[in-house]
Formats: structure tokens, C-alpha cells, sequence
């Protein structure tokens, strides 16, 4: 006599649903009916078809192959942190070991060179700075309104841009630079208000959109702290 289970299962429409949840719920099934695990043919784009066991070990074989390539992106991503561990590490030894403000500039722009760029540069926002006359820090300051432009149009709601800019952008961000194929340039502050990191290079391909931009989020955030030794903080 049936129990109350297969009763329930005989009378209930055959569909997708109710044989996986009978497989599910009768996991020795493939056991006990070895040779149909055989005989099942499970369609197939190329060959027509396969066994089920083909086409289980095939899935297995890709999993595998997803697990191999998700490890070799951990080991990738691992070697790049340590890299940017160590860059950082370095860069706050050299920047720390400054006499004062203009040589922790130059440096920031020998680390850049180093790097194989042509440059780096700080641009303060003078309403969260104190860097007005009599200070000898008055070439660092950056009108905000001249800057809101360029913002808008490179950043968008973005903390930092990578790419070319165009000559009165060049005039607005950098007058004195020269040579500047394109730039790495990210806000500086918890809403981008102490002012902008800029690296420059020759090339106009090195910096596009879409790279990495971890390492200049981590040098926005130490910068400041760096400044501070030398120059005083407003608080709006």
C-alpha cells in the first residue's frame, strides 16, 4: 500500500517543479537507478546530445575551471594590495621625514617621477585653508568658483577623474605645468572640499577612464594629514 507521500506525489501533475523537488527529497534516486543515470540524453549545442554523466563531469570540469580563475583574480588582487601597500608605506616614509611644506612638495614630486610620471601637484580650496598673505603658501590656492566648472564637467558625482584636459582647464587646475599629456586628479576631504590631488604625465593615454583609482583614493585621504603639519586648518 502507498503512504501518504507517494499518494500525494501520484496524484500531482508532472512538471519542472514537482520532479526536482522529488529529487531533492529523494537524494538516493540516481543509486537505485543506476543504469536510466546512463541512459538519460541531456541535448547538447554541438554533439546533439550527451549522457547525463557527460553532462554533469562538463559542469563539474566548468565549475572547476570558474574556481581556478576566481583564485587566480584573488592572487592577482593580492599582489596588487600588497604593491599599493608597499607604495603607500613608502611614500608617507619620504613625505614624513620633510622639513617643511616645500619639501614635502618636492618629495610628492620626485615619488611622481620616480613612478615614470612628470609630475604631482596640491591644490587647496582657501576657504578650509589658511593659506592666504602673509603665508608663502598663497601659489597653492585654488579658486573654487573657477574650479566649479571643471568639476562638473570631469567629475560629475565622482571623487576623482583620469583622462586630458582642455587648455583653460590646464589654465584653471594647473597654470604653471607644462607638457601635460593627461592627469590623475582626485578631491581631497570627506565631500572633496580641502582641495585636489593632481599627477600629470606626458603621455595622453596613461590615465583614461575606467583604471584604477584605489591608489589615488588612499593618497586623498594621507595628503591632508601631511599638510596639517604645515599649515593651518579653517573650520567653516
Amino acid at each position: 500500500m502507498k503512504n501518504a507521500e507517494e499518494q500525494q506525489e501520484g496524484s500531482t501533475t508532472l512538471n519542472d517543479s514537482v520532479i526536482c523537488n522529488y529529487l531533492l527529497r529523494h537524494p538516493y534516486f540516481f543509486i537505485r537507478n543506476a543504469q536510466l543515470a546512463e541512459q538519460l540524453q541531456v541535448p547538447h549545442p554541438v554533439r546533439g546530445s550527451v549522457s547525463l554523466v557527460e553532462w554533469h563531469m562538463a559542469r563539474a570540469r566548468k565549475r572547476i575551471e570558474q574556481l581556478e580563475a576566481d583564485m587566480h583574480i584573488l592572487m592577482e588582487q593580492a599582489t596588487l594590495n600588497h604593491a599599493l601597500f608597499s607604495r603607500l608605506l613608502t611614500l608617507q616614509e619620504i613625505l614624513g621625514a620633510a622639513e617643511n611644506l616645500e619639501d614635502m612638495l618636492a618629495r610628492l614630486h620626485r615619488w611622481a617621477k620616480d613612478l615614470g610620471l612628470s609630475g604631482a601637484y596640491l591644490r587647496l580650496f582657501p576657504e578650509y585653508w589658511h593659506i592666504g598673505a602673509p603665508s608663502s603658501f598663497t601659489h597653492l590656492a585654488l579658486n573654487r568658483q573657477a574650479f566649479e566648472p571643471l568639476r562638473v564637467q570631469r567629475f560629475g558625482d565622482a571623487r576623482h577623474y583620469l583622462g586630458t584636459l582642455h587648455g583653460p582647464e590646464l589654465l584653471v587646475a594647473l597654470p604653471q605645468a607644462k607638457a601635460v599629456g593627461s592627469v590623475a586628479m582626485s578631491l581631497m576631504g570627506n565631500r572633496g572640499e580641502l582641495g585636489v590631488l593632481i599627477f600629470t604625465s606626458r603621455d595622453p593615454l596613461h590615465y583614461q577612464h575606467g583604471q584604477g583609482t584605489q591608489l589615488l583614493h588612499e593618497l586623498a585621504q594621507l595628503l591632508p594629514e601631511q599638510l596639517e603639519r604645515w599649515i593651518e586648518r579653517r573650520r567653516p
